[in-house]
């Protein structure tokens, strides 16, 4: 079902309930993290962080510029960037007063080695201050994804860690109402920029003109980061994300658009769509799309509760069909994988999904995505987002994918 609302705020219509959705991602997150048997977790990934605290990221040029503190049973503990600090605090209200800290960073270990195993001492006692303070120093920490010099700061201290990543994969996994009309928004902002390529695709543009316009497009009405990667001509078959060059679209040729990692509230669209410059397509390229369709669609037509990944992947063509000696040729051009604020689970993979099959679950969110083509010539593309609903799914993304579509018509 479409949105029957838009990106911003009223007071005479439910929309998106941000507070609703930031208690539900950390109760999520905890109950997953006593049943990991993780008692607290030290959180550095923005993407974590922003799913347990509901933070923005102010860009990540450096490793663990931030982190978070999350317990089971205890409000979590932010140690923000120095910088971002004292405004984060204001407008992030739903952080205790208390729980918040200054972070510790070695930006990289670019103040060099000694400079940073000091600071790295001085980044673990922080944290073993606060574990201790809540009886959890002894404890298990979990962890997902520190440098070594912190590494060996924790364990100079006693600190157990272990990955936590398992714990957050799982809770990430199903999403929840307010999730769900996040990305649908998002795919709404998507069809702003598909109109966009509609507009100046066509002879004569460069593929990085047109793309940027589309981005454009999307940043204003809402998107919080936008993506347009348009290629054109033979870099349409085996090329994967190499897009938005100075390359002038020519007369005739096959185009395809991706607008993956387009975020609105954190969650990212994951979408394809295939045009053709100045002419319609001919018998071979609308071969190859039916094909394409056909294929992806029996992929999609698998997915409902209780399915398994392997319903679905024996639908994905094997490498051998293209020549290729194995299916990681095809790890990220013929997959279906679960989205959210990143990568989540299930993967539909030929390369994993017979051996080890993940169960459909109702709020799992979908991309499946191929091509098909010819090398030298170019191909074609597309990608569907799916929404996993309580008896089968629903394909979120709606912009029309039944065929190539022409844009900048030159000939009938």
């Amino acid at each position: 079902m479409k949105l029957a609302f838009g990106a911003g705020g009223t007071d005479w219509q439910e929309r998106i309930d941000f507070a609703r959705m930031r208690k539900e991602r950390l109760a999520k997150g905890q109950s997953m993290m006593k049943k990991y048997g993780i008692p607290a977790a030290l959180l550095t990934r923005a993407d974590n962080i922003r799913y347990m605290t509901g933070i923005r990221s102010a860009g990540e040029f450096a490793p663990q510029l931030r982190y978070a503190l999350i317990f089971v049973e205890h409000e979590p503990i932010m140690y923000e960037l120095g910088d971002c600090l004292e405004h984060t605090r204001i407008h992030c209200t739903w952080i205790k007063p208390e729980n918040w800290r200054y972070s510790v960073c070695s930006l990289g270990g670019c103040c060099g080695a000694e400079a940073t195993r000091d600071s790295a001492t001085q980044w673990a006692e922080g944290i073993f201050k606060d574990l201790k303070a809540k009886g959890l120093h002894r404890e298990k920490l979990g962890i997902d994804s520190i440098d070594e010099a912190s590494r060996q700061a924790l364990a100079k201290l006693g600190i157990d860690v272990v990955g936590v990543m398992p714990a957050m994969r799982e809770a990430r996994r199903v999403k929840t109402r307010e999730e769900i009309l996040c990305m649908r928004m998002g795919v709404a902002i998507g069809e702003v920029g598909y109109a966009n390529i509609c507009e100046h695709l066509r002879p004569g543009r460069r593929e990085c003109d047109v793309g940027g316009l589309a981005m454009h497009a999307m940043l204003q009405v809402g998107a919080e980061f936008s993506k347009a990667g348009v290629r054109s001509g033979p870099n349409t078959f085996e090329v994967y994300h190499i897009g938005n060059q100075d390359r002038v679209i020519q007369f005739g040729d096959l185009s395809y658009v991706n607008l993956c990692s387009t975020t609105y509230m954190g969650y990212r669209i994951c979408v394809y769509r295939s045009f053709i410059a100045g002419r319609r397509p001919n018998q071979k390229e609308k071969e190859w799309y039916s094909k394409l369709h056909d294929r992806l669609y029996g992929v999609i037509d698998e997915i409902k509760p209780g399915a398994t990944t392997a319903d679905a992947a024996k639908h994905f063509l094997p490498a051998s069909h293209w020549g290729y000696e194995a299916d990681e040729r095809l790890l990220v051009s013929e997959v279906g994988h679960g989205i959210g604020m990143t990568y989540d689970e299930p993967i539909i993979s030929r390369i994993w999904s017979f051996d080890h099959p993940q169960v459909f679950e109702p709020g799992m969110v979908i991309a499946v995505e191929g091509r098909e083509g010819e090398p030298g010539y170019g191909g074609v593309r597309f990608e569907e987002m799916v929404v996993v609903t309580e008896t089968g799914h629903e394909v979120i993304t709606t912009w029309p994918s039944e065929e190539i579509m022409p844009v900048g018509l030159l000939m009938g």
